[in-house]
């Protein structure tokens, strides 16, 4: 599943997919879903998982100030806060979209 059309409306993502189906993230879910090593952690060989200790997000972490693609697979927010290293794969950004 892709996305045919992604557009940054007020505090959501909105984000149209070619089965005609829509989705619609809020920014604040978004940010704090960031894949990204820093914010996820990372796995060894060994299963174990070595993560940065969690810090508090000021309001500035959940403005966009814009969205890249990542080649055909994925795209990358860049947050007004410096935050821009979270690649969301476009199979990513649907479970997150459909996450209660």
């Amino acid at each position: 599943m892709r996305p045919t059309d992604i557009q940054h409306v007020g505090e959501e993502l909105a984000i149209k997919w070619d089965d005609g189906s829509e989705s619609f993230i809020a920014l604040e879910k978004l940010r704090r879903a960031c894949p990204c090593a820093d914010c996820k952690g990372e796995m060894d060989v060994m299963g174990n998982l070595y993560k940065s200790p969690d810090r508090p997000l000021s309001p500035s972490a959940f403005h966009l100030a814009r969205i890249e693609a990542v080649g055909t697979y994925a795209v990358q927010p860049a947050w007004a806060d410096g935050h821009a290293t979270g690649i969301y794969s476009f199979d990513y950004l649907r479970r997150v979209a459909e996450a209660g």
